[in-house]
């Protein structure tokens, strides 16, 4: 277990390293500040930004079951690329760690299209697409996404609104996650702000919602793109608040946050293939 989490602090290490003696322009993709600038928001892509990129994210939390567990702390790979035509593709595994024998994975694929906007790299763009689930409980579900963005040199404002359907019994209708990020650009690829996000909201009108409730958090955001580095870094994080609480029915969804009221702080590696 230790070397586990040794792995992905050699990895952040490795990637600054890089960034700071990257000095070759022939090696800088076109454009490395849109990979992903946000931790809870998904982000489409434009003909003008790097094409495929992979990203590593793994999140600490206070008053969780573990940093290697399933309460919103599992480590998580993914790819993502464009696919022309204002198509975006996402995919990721999640790796759990829930006793100190066992392992336990979870799947997830998107393709988001922008509708209005996505020719270029700055502006509006508004997309929406379908993705599909298969939870650590070896479950699957449908998944629904809108997106919404806006760029400029110095502003990067992002949202989502996430629908999920369950296929199994006693789960909710539909699961409702949305979020929100602001990044201002303060030094040349350094950008600040903040991040919010809300799950599970329809625990506000449904006393028996099944992941236990709808929670929110609400915290400061950083995203470093240095512009001679395949590698782009992202950190956000904040208290995690019970809007509401009852009994889940479904212990082990795929969620950002933690089941319980506590601190978390979340983190993403980012490497650009072309």
């Amino acid at each position: 277990m230790k070397k586990l989490i040794f792995y992905p602090i050699l990895i952040l290490l490795i990637g600054v390293y890089s960034s700071v003696l990257a000095q070759d322009e022939n090696i800088v993709p076109k454009s490395n500040t849109n990979t992903e600038p946000f931790l809870f928001s998904f982000s489409t892509l434009t003909p003008e930004d790097s094409k495929w990129s992979l990203d590593y994210s793994s999140s600490y939390g206070d008053e969780v079951e573990g940093s290697m567990g399933f309460e919103g702390v599992s480590q998580q790979l993914g790819v993502k690329g464009y696919l022309g035509s204002r198509f975006t593709l996402y995919g990721s595994m999640a790796v759990g760690f829930p006793e100190e024998e066992g392992v336990s994975s979870a799947q997830q694929i998107e393709i988001i299209r922008n509708f209005l906007g996505g020719k270029k790299y700055t502006g509006w763009r508004l997309g929406a697409g379908l993705g599909g689930r298969r939870d650590f409980e070896n479950e699957y579900s449908l998944l629904g996404r809108a997106t919404l963005e806006y760029l400029n040199p110095k502003w990067k404002i992002g949202g989502n609104l996430l629908l999920e359907k369950e296929f199994e019994e006693n789960r909710d209708a539909i699961d409702i996650i949305t979020s929100v990020g602001i990044h201002y650009n303060f030094i040349g690829g350094f950008y600040g702000g903040i991040e919010a996000i809300g799950e599970d909201l329809e625990g506000f009108w449904d006393d028996e919602e099944a992941e236990g409730g709808a929670k929110l958090m609400v915290g400061p955001s950083l995203n470093l793109s240095p512009q001679k580095s395949r590698f782009s870094f992202s950190l956000s994080g904040g208290p995690v608040i019970l809007a509401t609480e009852n009994e889940p029915s479904n212990p082990n969804p795929i969620r950002e946050l933690p089941s319980k009221a506590g601190l978390l702080v979340t983190g993403k590696i980012i490497f650009v293939l072309n």
